[in-house]
């Protein structure tokens, strides 16, 4: 009997390094759906159209197991009522099977639904570290006609920022003032340490004259504009990945570990409530970002205009 031609050695290590590359990979999706950055949706449409993705080669236990609030028990529940194998990964699932856990995931985690622009007043919110400063001031420095608020922060300016370019930075006593005179548009508590709002005078004066305003600002914030103006569009900036928002955190070097520890719980809590919003955008690419806000800000003027 003739015997089999060995493997190389140099196959082998490139074979196991493509299988750790594939596991890290999918531990990397599963915090992802985990964190809601990625909606269920998506990844499972993605198996479904590329067999070879990420996507396609975890299986549906551990894609289960990897959202929000289901655990052993209610994994094993959905598996049953859709008559799905265990081992099954989620590019092996037929069409009924597909279909089957796509109704369920609609309906345990309802897609987001964009609505449509009616205000000029537009709202930029996202979870920590997700670059809202960021796309915030490339809109500033494109597109001038759009007016970007300034809000002003109990905190400490961070190396580089302007007072009254990227903040009024302002003392407690100050901002009590500012909530005593209802000078303020909306304020909040953020990271349960720093007080935020929105300065109400130069808002209503750009509205006044007829110009998109774009506020940036945090979730709470957010909320209360919702609630204050409801015709306002509310635009949510999404990181490409978990993995990426982490090292965002951390790369810019401004907190230390237990507050970079605080805002990242908070980003979980935070990234929830994405569904709240009218618009999803994913900060990938900061220019790119920029622009489709900027086109979301368009729309707002043009159907509420006269």
């Amino acid at each position: 009997m003739a015997e089999r031609p060995a493997v190389p050695d140099v196959d082998r290590v490139a074979a196991s390094r493509r299988a750790l590359e594939r596991r890290r990979a999918r531990a990397a999706l599963k915090r992802d759906l985990s964190t809601r950055v990625v909606a269920p949706q998506s990844v499972l449409r993605q198996a479904s159209e590329d067999a070879d993705s990420d996507a396609a080669t975890m299986r549906v236990t551990d894609f289960l197991m990897a959202l929000p609030a289901i655990g052993a028990g209610k994994r094993d529940r959905v598996l049953a009522e859709l008559h799905i194998a265990p081992v099954k990964r989620l590019g092996g699932l037929g069409v009924r099977q597909r279909g089957a856990l796509g109704d369920w995931l609609d309906e345990r985690f309802p897609p987001h639904h964009p609505r449509p622009a009616r205000s000029r007043l537009l709202v930029l919110a996202g979870p920590t570290a997700v670059g809202k400063g960021t796309v915030a001031a490339r809109i500033r420095e494109t597109h001038p006609e759009i007016h970007l608020s300034v809000s002003a922060t109990t905190r400490a300016p961070r190396p580089g920022e302007v007072d009254g370019v990227h903040y009024y930075f302002v003392d407690d006593a100050e901002f009590d003032r500012l909530i005593a005179d209802e000078q303020l548009l909306e304020y909040a508590v953020v990271h349960n340490k720093h007080r935020y709002g929105t300065p109400r005078g130069p808002v209503d004066a750009a509205l006044a004259e007829g110009r998109t305003v774009l506020l940036e600002i945090d979730l709470q914030g957010a909320r209360q504009v919702r609630a204050a103006e409801p015709s306002a569009s509310l635009v949510f900036l999404l990181p490409p990945s978990w993995d990426e928002l982490v090292q965002r955190l951390v790369g810019r070097g401004t907190e230390d570990a237990e507050e970079r520890t605080r805002r990242l719980r908070t980003a979980r809590v935070e990234l929830a409530a994405q569904n709240e919003f009218d618009y999803l955008v994913v900060n990938a690419d900061v220019a790119t970002a920029a622009e489709e806000v900027v086109e979301l800000a368009t729309d707002s003027a043009r159907r509420s205009a006269p």
